[in-house]
């Protein structure tokens, strides 16, 4: 970073000058995955209540507009479908996360691309390189906060969503550096989110929220608003108020130089759940396919944990599906019973089921003396070191740094595409579903974005 920039104006003209030849291709196939993700995850998450709850706000409060609401016949304006589609994106806790802080930066980045994009009659090309510069962007700020911001207790999705947000809007808009600075200090100006979100509606809601935020923002600075010009560094911004003071201006500085999409990474899920529960699980499905364990063998199972993960998954016995999503107990239950946790799992009648509730007693989640170490921390941020004590007197032990699904260990195209289908096949029809997946797979090109998105649409599944 140039010693006379400040953060916030070396994010602006980074974004303002930001070339789509100046990205590594391994940049932008990441960036595409995340983008084929996104869509695939809200398409499943418009059949929700929490989406029809955004969708039912938008219908009170837009009039009828040129974008995209995933799964649905009507269409809204640019703030509307990225709400709309943010809340959906999420609505299922399937969508991409990234430890560079500790946030579901797709779930906001994409929507406000989709809905800017279509606005702006962009290439898909132009939505990759959107994404590129909202998640690069968001993810160095999120680096930045050297991840204390999530350890306090905020909600980093909403208070890091809006500027990955408005970033990718920005650059859609061809905003000049000045009023990307503008929307970028808007953008933080009215941030955030607190993990008391956790569990409820709210959270899937605040992803929506900080998506539309990112793309007001954007557009308020076309306008010509203006926004605080230090809101990240100075005196009462973001570093000052919610991270105490604590901001890695380096982070900031290597933006173009280390590309965050790549270190370190994104993390896709493979299951339908907080993320937190996912090392765990997977530890669990291995040793049970590898001794031929089943649920009746299991005596008890008790899982090691870095302290996030305690504070994360606080429902030993969760009342509801939107609970299950957060307990532990839930996630290695369903996955001894059916093999892995799906979306049809996440059903009132399944989180009755007598024989989940045993099972879920017996499983136990605790943060031993490992965890004390940083580097362990660093190396497995939501790791699990798993015990499955056994009926005939076995202990079995399985430690996992990181999930399948997460940048260390990805999913393969095949398994992306499996997850596609079944986030997508229900609301569009395997036929459609198909149709759109093979579109996004081509989405770096010249294709106009609302021609990719023209299978995307039609009436939501209740």
């Amino acid at each position: 970073m140039q010693p006379e920039q400040d953060a916030s104006a070396h994010i602006a003209r980074w974004v303002a000058t930001l070339r789509p030849d100046a990205m590594p291709p391994a940049v932008r196939a990441r960036a595409r995955a995340c983008l084929l993700d996104t869509v695939g995850v809200a398409l499943a998450g418009s059949a929700t209540a929490a989406a029809r709850y955004a969708r039912a706000l938008a219908d009170e409060t837009s009039a009828q507009g040129a974008c995209t609401a995933l799964g649905s016949a009507r269409r809204y304006d640019a703030c509307a479908a990225a709400f709309v589609n943010g809340t959906a994106a999420h609505a299922q806790d399937f969508d991409d996360n990234c430890y560079a802080g500790f946030v579901h930066g797709s779930a906001a980045i994409v929507p406000a691309v989709l809905s800017v994009g279509e606005r702006q009659d962009a290439t898909g090309a132009d939505a990759v390189s959107a994404c590129v510069a909202g998640a690069e962007c968001e993810y160095a700020v999120g680096a930045a906060t050297r991840s204390r911001l999530y350890e306090r207790g905020w909600w980093t999705t909403g208070v890091l969503g809006p500027i990955g947000a408005s970033m990718a809007a920005a650059w859609l808009l061809r905003l000049d550096e000045s009023r990307t600075h503008a929307a970028l200090g808007l953008a933080i100006a009215g941030a955030g989110g607190m993990k008391a979100c956790f569990g409820s509606d709210a959270k899937p809601l605040g992803a929506g929220h900080a998506a539309r935020a990112g793309v007001a923002c954007a557009l308020l600075a076309l306008h010509g608003a203006s926004g605080p010009r230090q809101a990240l560094e100075g005196a009462n911004g973001l570093a000052d108020l919610f991270n105490e003071g604590i901001f890695d201006e380096d982070r900031i500085g290597a933006l173009g130089r280390h590309w965050y999409l790549e270190q370190p990474g994104v993390d896709v899920k493979r299951i339908p759940v907080c993320l937190s529960s996912h090392a765990a699980a997977d530890a669990v499905a291995e040793l049970a396919a590898e001794h031929g364990v089943s649920a009746d063998d299991v005596e008890e199972v008790l899982c090691d944990v870095p302290p996030i993960v305690l504070a994360n998954l606080k429902y030993d016995a969760p009342a509801s599906p939107r609970e299950a999503q957060f307990s532990m107990p839930f996630a290695i239950a369903v996955t001894l019973l059916h093999g892995k946790v799906a979306l049809r799992h996440l059903s009132g009648d399944v989180l009755a089921d007598p024989g989940l509730r045993a099972l879920m007693a017996r499983i136990r989640q605790y943060s031993g003396e490992r965890w004390r170490d940083d580097r362990l921390r660093e190396r497995a941020p939501e790791g699990a070191a798993v015990h499955l004590r056994l009926r005939d007197g076995r202990t079995l032990e399985r430690f996992r740094a990181v999930a399948r699904g997460g940048a260390a260990d990805p999913l393969s195209d095949d398994d992306l595409a499996g997850k596609f289908g079944e986030c997508a096949g229900p609301v569009l029809g395997a036929s459609r579903a198909a149709g759109l997946l093979a579109g996004l797979r081509e989405v770096d090109g010249a294709t106009p974005l609302r021609h990719i998105l023209r299978g995307a649409a039609g009436a939501s599944t209740a």
